[in-house]
C-alpha cells in the first residue's frame, strides 16, 4: 500500500512556498501520494479566490498533487475550526490517508499540540478565564489567546504563537484530530522567509497576500519570481481570459442590494452573525455603497474584518446558521476536482474499502441519484457559489461551470510542467 499523505490549502495562488511545503512533507513523511483537500472560489479569510478552482487544481497536480478535493464552500467560508474540521473529516472518509501536513510559523509542532489539548478538553478553569476576557468586550480571538496565555502560564512559549495565521489553523487540524479521534497523523513544516501577511520577497518566496496585490498592480516580473512556472501560466491564461475575481468588492453591489432588501430578522439568521450585530450591518448597509466603507462601520475591538467580510460572504451566498449547524452534524461528500493515474488508483482502493462512500466524480449523478438531502443541499451551494462567482469575471460569466467541467488532469495542463 502506498504511503498517502494529506495536505488542507488555499493555493489562491499556489506559490513557491507551497512548492516548498509539498516537497518538505514528501520528503519527511516519505509519502508515496499526496491528496489536496482545497477551498473553492470562496475563501476562509472573508474574500474570494483570485482564480477559480479548477485552475487552482491545475496548478496543485503541475507541482506534486495526485488528487484534489474541494472543500465544499459552507467549510471553505467558515470560521478556522469548521473550516478544519470540514477538511479533516474528508481526509478521514477517504480511509487511504495516513498523515496530514500544514505549515506553521511555530518552530516545533508540541507548541501548538499543547494548545489544542486544552481547546478540546476545555477545563472549568479555562473557560472561566475565556469568559472573563470576553466580558471585557475584546472580539473572541483575543480573548482566546489571553485564556490561553493565563491558563498555559509560559508566555516566553506561546506569546505571539496564536497571532499566526498558519499557527492558527494547525491547532485547529490538532484539535479537529483529538475530537474526531482520527488516526491521521500531523505533520508541521516550519514556514520559511515571509509569514501570511508580510508583503515583500525574500529570494523567491512571498505570501499569497502580496503574490494578490501585484497581480492588482499587474507586476508580472516580480510574480513570476515567486510562483512556479507552471502557475505563472495557468495565471497568465486566466488573466488573459478574463476569467478572476480580485476580490470581494466585485461583488459590493449584489452584497448591499442584499442586506438592503433583507430585514434585520433575515440578517440575524446569517451566521456569525450574534449580540445585536444585525442591527449595526443593516444601518450600515443603508448609509454607504462601497464594500471598505461597509466593512469599516461594522468591523469594532469585538468585531474582526475577517469575520465581518465572512459575514459578507454569507449574505451574498445565503449561508445561515441552519445551514453552517448542518455542516457540523455531517460527514461531507468528496467531490473530486482532479486527479493524476496515482490518484485515480487512489479513489478505487477507498471506494473498495467504503463502497457507501459519498463520492461526487459527477456532480448531475450525484444530484439525481443520491438520497441524502443534507449533503444535496451542500453541493447546490457550492454550485451557486461558481454561479455567483463568475459574475466577477470580466468576460464569459457562463453559469453552470459545476455541471460542465470536466476533472482535471494530467492532460488538461499545458504548457504547465509537472514538477
Amino acid at each position: 500500500m502506498p504511503r498517502v499523505l494529506g495536505i488542507i490549502a488555499e493555493y489562491n495562488p499556489f506559490h513557491n512556498g507551497h512548492l516548498y511545503h509539498i516537497k518538505q512533507s514528501i520528503s519527511q513523511d516519505n509519502s508515496d501520494c499526496v491528496v489536496c483537500v482545497i477551498s473553492g472560489n470562496f475563501v476562509q479569510r472573508g474574500n474570494t479566490s483570485i482564480i477559480d478552482k479548477w485552475t487552482k487544481t491545475k496548478m496543485a497536480i503541475a507541482n506534486g498533487a495526485d488528487l484534489v478535493i474541494e472543500l465544499p464552500t459552507v467549510y471553505s467560508t467558515s470560521s478556522a475550526e469548521n473550516f478544519a474540521e470540514g477538511a479533516i473529516k474528508i481526509l478521514d472518509e477517504l480511509g487511504v490517508v495516513d498523515s496530514i501536513s500544514f505549515g506553521m510559523e511555530a518552530k516545533d509542532i508540541s507548541t501548538l499540540n499543547n494548545i489544542a489539548n486544552v481547546l478540546y478538553q476545555e477545563p472549568k478553569e479555562y473557560v472561566t478565564m475565556l469568559n472573563h476576557e470576553l466580558g471585557r468586550g475584546i472580539s473572541y480571538p483575543k480573548a482566546r489567546e489571553s485564556a490561553l496565555m493565563m491558563y498555559l502560564n509560559d508566555i516566553k512559549r506561546y506569546a505571539n504563537v496564536l497571532s499566526g495565521s498558519n499557527n492558527i489553523l494547525g491547532i485547529e487540524y490538532l484539535k479537529a484530530i483529538k475530537k474526531q479521534k482520527s488516526p491521521l497523523k500531523p505533520i508541521g513544516i516550519q514556514r520559511e522567509k515571509v509569514y501570511y501577511h508580510d508583503n515583500f520577497i525574500v529570494d523567491d518566496f512571498a505570501s499569497a497576500t502580496a503574490i494578490r496585490k501585484m497581480i492588482i498592480n499587474r507586476q508580472f516580473n516580480e510574480i513570476m519570481k515567486v510562483i512556479p512556472r507552471s502557475s505563472y501560466v495557468l495565471l497568465a491564461q486566466e488573466l488573459q481570459k478574463g476569467h478572476y475575481v480580485l476580490d470581494l468588492s466585485k461583488f459590493q453591489d449584489e452584497i448591499l442590494y442584499k442586506l438592503r432588501t433583507m430585514t434585520i430578522a433575515e440578517i440575524k439568521e446569517l451566521t456569525d452573525v450574534s449580540e445585536g450585530l444585525e442591527n449595526a450591518i443593516k444601518n450600515a448597509a443603508d448609509s454607504c455603497n462601497n464594500i471598505i466603507d461597509l466593512v469599516n462601520i461594522i468591523k469594532s475591538k469585538r468585531y474582526t474584518q475577517t469575520r465581518i467580510q465572512r459575514i459578507l460572504i454569507y449574505t451574498l451566498l445565503g449561508i445561515t446558521k441552519k445551514t453552517m449547524d448542518t455542516s457540523k452534524k455531517v460527514t461531507p461528500y468528496i467531490r473530486v476536482l482532479g486527479f493524476t493515474e496515482k490518484g485515480k488508483q487512489l479513489i478505487s482502493e477507498a471506494m473498495a474499502k467504503n463502497p457507501k462512500l459519498n463520492l461526487v466524480t459527477s456532480v448531475k449523478k450525484f444530484m439525481e441519484t443520491s438520497k441524502n438531502k443534507q449533503l444535496k443541499e451542500m453541493l447546490k451551494m457550492d454550485i451557486y457559489a461558481t454561479n455567483v462567482y463568475t459574475l466577477g469575471y470580466e468576460k464569459d460569466s457562463w453559469a453552470n461551470l459545476d455541471y460542465t467541467n470536466k476533472i482535471v488532469t494530467i492532460d488538461d495542463i499545458k504548457g504547465a510542467k509537472r514538477k
